[in-house]
């Protein structure tokens, strides 16, 4: 697996990463759905890079001209809940594409131990197709490997890009160790040191979820 860290270079994604994080301008939800929908917005630029073109030709009003566009078919799946700006980023550029849902949320055993309880999926034929699946916080990694789990039975696709905001390096190991393949990568805005008792992201931006809609 290949691991995309974006923290490491310099770029506006870091001013929009800078806004989600700061506790005062996390006040207003408006604009932390929008900071996050224009994260989705350049990780799918990106993303983009790492496709397959072909040429297609293109008639104007005056002539006609040849560009490469993608020729893969795409499928844009979303974790739920905090996932949806992020999806709507991607989905603005990847407008072809289809699209895949999956709930995922921690069951508390107790006010330490949980479980992650997938409830929902809904999916087209992922077969030989590119599955990009984008969750905004990557902890420990469990959620987002369990989302993919269950979008494997509507097919295998042919490429993977698992896409988060911020992850804690903990995760990305989860990750890597779960998605040995070569077709898969790994795409993170930033990744934090570590975790705390709760598996909350240190320093992390809290629960993006509650962010973005208000408190559960």
């Amino acid at each position: 697996m290949e691991v995309i860290d974006f923290n490491k270079q310099n770029s506006i994604l870091n001013q929009f990463i800078a806004e989600i994080r700061d506790v005062n301008i996390q006040k207003d939800q408006m604009r932390f759905r929008r900071n996050l929908e224009r994260i989705g917005e350049i990780m799918a630029l990106e993303v983009s890079k790492k496709l397959n073109y072909v040429t297609k030709e293109v008639t104007t009003p005056l002539g006609s001209t040849t560009i490469n566009v993608p020729e893969e078919d795409i499928v844009l799946g979303t974790v739920f809940r905090a996932g949806l700006p992020l999806h709507q980023g991607f989905h603005n550029y990847f407008d072809h594409c289809e699209n895949a849902f999956v709930s995922a949320y921690r069951k508390y055993l107790d006010e330490v131990n949980f479980d992650v309880h997938i409830e929902y999926m809904a999916s087209p034929k992922l077969d030989g197709k590119t599955l990009i699946l984008v969750d905004p916080m990557l902890a420990t990694g469990n959620s987002l490997y369990l989302a993919y789990r269950a979008l494997l039975l509507k097919g295998t696709p042919a490429k993977v890009h698992l896409c988060s905001v911020i992850a804690a390096q903990a995760g990305v190991d989860y990750v890597c160790k779960m998605f040995p393949q070569d077709n898969v990568t790994l795409w993170c805005a930033a990744v934090d040191p570590e975790l705390n008792s709760h598996a909350y992201i240190i320093p992390g931006l809290g629960d993006a979820g509650d962010l973005c809609f208000g408190e559960k």
